[in-house]
């Protein structure tokens, strides 16, 4: 395998910039750069020259022996001075001497493929990578430590001992096994279905947390969306004009919401559209619409209610936000009256939006099925045991067990990694 190098931290001016190392040629690159090898994780000053004997730096240098390192393989950091020109210089001299600069997620890539982690503890490296919030970070932080990992090996634990049971019985069906050692193995499938099945509905918030909640805004045209969009943001978001339509496409804006990440979208106008252009733009307001996590439907109180915002209304759940609420009017019966003017509302609106967001939240404090990936294999398992629950006979339960021994397997990637190394390893920056 290659001995790859890169920066482990941000590229620009800085104090220090750390360069990584990793490989089987670790010890001979570090040796020819910076002389003396000091002693295994004993951090040492070291003079660090090009292949031709011009000083580069005077840095830091870690040697990091394998398999006690990140990556398992032989390992070495050197801490430099952050200037561009000793980064590019001491990465010029590596190359020189035979590493090659690391591919995105390299160094997490190979610590999964020499097992010092799963593929679940991985993503949530990627995941706290990428942690905007302290729900996200928690949330990474639980992944990252094989909290996944623990749980999917405990299943996986118990379902080769019942598979192992369910051998057994067709391997010594004539052997005087224990009576009830079927009906046993059938209640142990459902209890673990059960519990599988438990923790899917736990943790169905935790793929909110990792992505952000997405919140939109629909109403009439000219009912205050925009205005309200940039109060709740504190800024100009979207443009605000007297005229119809003037919101035709989409406009987000980022926001937290009870310490989760979410997006709030301010969306065409509905109504009878009077152009193709517009009419897309309604189109586009009502599938956002339908598919938010929150809505804000928004009715001014200087207008009779509009039937395709009231329709929405009726349709699902929602916040119907009453808006200029300075120029009088009707209230809705339970709308929150809002000015996005004089600010009349704005705390009330904020609190009812963090009660939805709370509610969509996990309710443990760190979820672990937290993508798509890790929600879809433990589905697959549950369905293959559902299969060996209704198997007619004990070979077609083993089968089954099996499968959903394999669904599991591929959840952590002991089974079938290179299907998912990589999609998951894309997402990572170069230097992790």
């Amino acid at each position: 395998m290659d001995t790859i190098f890169a920066l482990a931290t941000a590229p620009g001016r800085a104090a220090i910039a750390v360069m990584r190392l990793s490989g089987p040629g670790s010890r001979a690159v570090l040796e020819k750069v910076a002389g003396r090898v000091p002693p295994a994780r004993r951090a040492a000053l070291r003079r660090l020259r090009a292949p031709g004997g011009a000083v580069l730096d005077e840095a830091l240098v870690l040697w990091l022996p394998g398999p006690a390192s990140y990556t398992g393989e032989d390992s070495a950091e050197l801490h430099l001075h952050g200037g561009a020109a000793v980064v590019a210089g001491v990465g010029e001299a590596l190359v020189t001497l035979g590493a090659r600069p690391a591919e995105p997620g390299e160094f997490t890539r190979r610590a999964v493929l020499n097992g010092r982690m799963d593929l679940t503890a991985a993503e949530g490296v990627i995941d706290l990578i990428e942690a905007e919030t302290a729900a996200q970070a928690r949330q990474a932080l639980g992944l990252a430590a094989g909290g996944l990992a623990v749980l999917c090996a405990d299943w996986a634990g118990r379902l080769t001992g019942l598979l192992a049971r369910q051998e057994a019985l067709i391997e010594f069906e004539d052997e005087g096994l224990p009576a009830g050692l079927d009906a046993g193995v059938a209640d142990s499938v459902a209890a673990l279905a059960t519990e599988m099945a438990e923790r899917l509905a736990v943790d169905r918030g935790g793929e909110r947390v990792r992505t952000g909640l997405d919140v939109a805004i629909l109403g009439a045209p000219n009912a205050g969306k925009s205005s309200l969009l940039n109060a709740l943001v504190g800024r100009e978001a979207a443009i605000v004009s007297a005229r119809a339509g003037t919101t035709r496409d989409i406009v987000e804006a980022r926001i937290l919401l009870a310490g989760l990440p979410a997006v709030l979208a301010d969306t065409a106008g509905l109504r009878e559209a009077g152009d193709e252009i517009e009419a897309e733009g309604v189109r586009r307001a009502l599938h956002r619409g339908e598919a938010a996590d929150i809505l804000l439907a928004v009715l001014p109180c200087d207008a009779p209610p509009d039937e395709a915002t009231l329709a929405l209304v009726a349709r699902r759940d929602c916040i119907t936000v009453a808006s200029k609420a300075d120029l009088g009017g009707a209230v809705p019966q339970g709308a929150v009256a809002v000015s996005a003017r004089t600010g009349e509302g704005l705390p009330a609106l904020r609190a009812r939006l963090e009660e939805a967001a709370a509610r969509l939240a996990p309710s443990s404090c760190a979820a672990l099925l937290a993508r798509p990936r890790h929600r879809a294999a433990v589905q697959d398992a549950l369905r293959w045991l559902d299969e060996a629950r209704a198997a007619a006979l004990p070979e077609l339960r083993a089968d089954a067990l099996r499968e959903a021994l394999q669904a599991l397997g591929r959840l952590t990637g002991r089974v079938g990694a290179e299907a998912v190394l990589d999609r998951v390893f894309a997402e990572f920056c170069i230097g992790k």
